[in-house]
């Protein structure tokens, strides 16, 4: 988007919010009275209000899930949390009419199975009250991680009633039938640029859930450090940038149990063989000289048995299916110029280019034999993509156009164009996030189906603790609803979603999520007192 654009989308903002301020202070939002975000596949209400009871329970009456590892009861009580906002239930139920009270929530579950993976079923249904028994809500799902988003979609119809100090559910009764149009909804955290420390990743991973995004992607390492243990190959982190700023292989595998246990999967990034200057501080024979640091020394065979040790190491801590070995923004010019490496590529027989072509296609084998499919950058399809095993999926970055080759070559792609989805560009707007289409041009069916999904990317030249969640929030949130809706949901100008993004937004920032207002830039501050709906 030029300044000049932007800038009148700033003008038009303000000007809107101006006008719609009355009605979103005393409603909440937009959409009909419904805030919902993401809105679902479909949903009827009422105008009744129930109030649920200080006792609100969990039952799973009919339900085959037999919760062993306790993610249902562990999300139920998230709920009743974010539910309550830390205010003090005190209300006088006695005073209530007695079908008016929910006693609490009946969740029936009919697959047994709770392993999460790529494509499991998300879908769920949420009555409230019951038709059949009217003092339960009732939730059914396939999967426990389908009664998890049932779960964050009824946490958003509760609100404190501050006259009778109870939970209110109002505009019942409610019937939601809901499902997600891509089964991968990622956001990208870079813990290289900037180290993010273990509470602030499960925060993040915390708020991901309310979008109902599902795809941690973790870009661990880059040219700048790399703080993870790799008992492999353990002077690897030796290039983190302190001893304070690491991640144990015991922390990974926490992270990975905490998102999993939110409907979560982790997709860990080795990103090769650029971008890994800081590989070679704990074992410089990875750079191709001590004065050209990187890429990777494709000459070096101790270069692809130290990727084999890592992605090892991954294997058993990092259980999604996929794996992302980058591949991007390799500058060759290290191999041509260091004499060493330059004889080995005459040697046999190659340039730079395939150079660059024959170590990301060694490394992708090597991820094969660890049992993962790879996730490659564009670059590599961009310059050899009919050599790509047929089992890449392609992320695009760079800009459009490029998720329409991909599907026309047969390969699956994920899209995460830089002028729109790229967080770290705080001239990108909410608006240009909701907007962007990841089936733009793509018409065939079949070629639909190939792309698997968006990310959004929050890299992390300028972000660290301090700033990440108003960087990420409420923008991620407009590709989120992008990525869940039913197209056809979806509202076909950005200006229709305002007051219920603004509601959204609100409410993060009552569960204690440090979301940016929608005026202005990325992270911008309020830009005077007021409502936080007024902004």
């Amino acid at each position: 988007m030029e300044r000049r654009e932007m800038k009148i989308w700033v003008v038009l903002l303000l000007v809107l919010f101006v006008l719609v301020e009355g009605v979103v202070s005393k409603k909440g939002g937009g959409g009909g009275g419904v805030n919902i975000w993401p809105m679902p596949v479909s949903l009827s209400y009422g105008h009744k209000s129930v109030f649920m009871s200080k006792d609100f329970k969990l039952k799973t009456e009919g339900s085959n899930y037999k919760d062993a590892s306790c993610i249902l009861k562990d999300g139920f009580s998230r709920f009743l949390d974010v539910v309550s906002l830390a205010h003090v239930i005190e209300g006088d139920f006695s005073k209530f009419n007695a079908s008016t009270i929910l006693q609490g929530l009946n969740v029936v579950i009919s697959s047994q199975d709770d392993e999460l993976q790529y494509g499991v079923d998300e879908s769920y249904k949420l009555l409230v009250p019951s038709p059949q028994n009217p003092d339960l809500a009732h939730l059914e799902a396939k999967t426990v991680y389908g009664a998890l988003h049932g779960l964050q979609t009824f946490s958003q119809l509760c609100q404190f009633n501050f006259s009778s100090r109870v939970i209110e559910v109002s505009k019942t009764p409610w019937t939601i039938t809901d499902q997600p149009r891509f089964s991968f909804r990622g956001l990208l955290i870079d813990t290289s640029r900037h180290y993010q420390p273990l509470p602030t990743l499960k925060k993040v991973i915390d708020s991901m859930a309310y979008a109902k995004l599902n795809v941690f992607h973790w870009h661990i390492v880059d040219t700048q450090s790399f703080p993870l243990e790799i008992p492999s190959y353990p002077k690897l982190w030796d290039g983190a940038y302190s001893i304070q700023e690491r991640y144990t292989v015991a922390d990974a595998a926490e992270i990975v149990r905490y998102a999993q246990r939110r409907g979560i999967n982790v997709l860990a990034e080795l990103d090769v063989p650029g971008h890994a200057l800081s590989w070679g501080r704990g074992y410089p024979s990875l750079w191709p000289s001590k004065d050209c640091q990187q890429p990777l020394d494709v000459s070096n065979e101790f270069s692809f048995k130290v990727i084999d040790g890592i992605l090892s190491d991954f294997s058993k801590v990092f259980k999604f299916k996929f794996v992302h070995l980058g591949g991007d923004e390799v500058d060759t010019s290290c191999w041509t110029s260091t004499p060493r490496v330059s004889k080995w590529l005459e040697k046999h027989g190659m340039n730079e280019t395939q150079a660059y072509e024959y170590f990301v296609l060694r490394a992708q084998k090597i991820a094969l034999s660890h049992g993962y499919e790879i996730v490659n950058w564009e670059e590599t399809f961009n310059n050899f993509g009919d050599k790509l095993n047929p089992k890449t999926v392609v992320h695009n970055w760079l800009g459009g156009g490029v998720a329409q080759k991909v599907v026309a070559a047969g390969l699956r792609c994920i899209v995460s164009n830089q002028d729109k989805w790229y967080l770290d560009h705080l001239d990108a707007l909410w608006p240009d996030f909701y907007m962007n289409e990841p089936l733009t041009n793509i018409t065939d069916p079949k070629q639909q189906k190939l792309v698997i999904g968006g990310e959004v990317c929050m890299w992390g030249e300028t972000v660290d603790t301090s700033d990440i969640e108003q960087t990420i929030w409420p923008r991620a949130a407009a590709a989120a609803e992008r990525l869940w809706t039913p197209y056809d949901n979806l509202a076909k100008d950005p200006v229709k979603v305002i007051g219920r993004l603004t509601n959204f937004r609100c409410l993060l920032n009552r569960r204690g999520v440090a979301a940016a207002p929608l005026i202005g830039l990325g992270r911008s501050a309020p830009v005077e007192p007021g409502s936080c709906y007024a902004q």
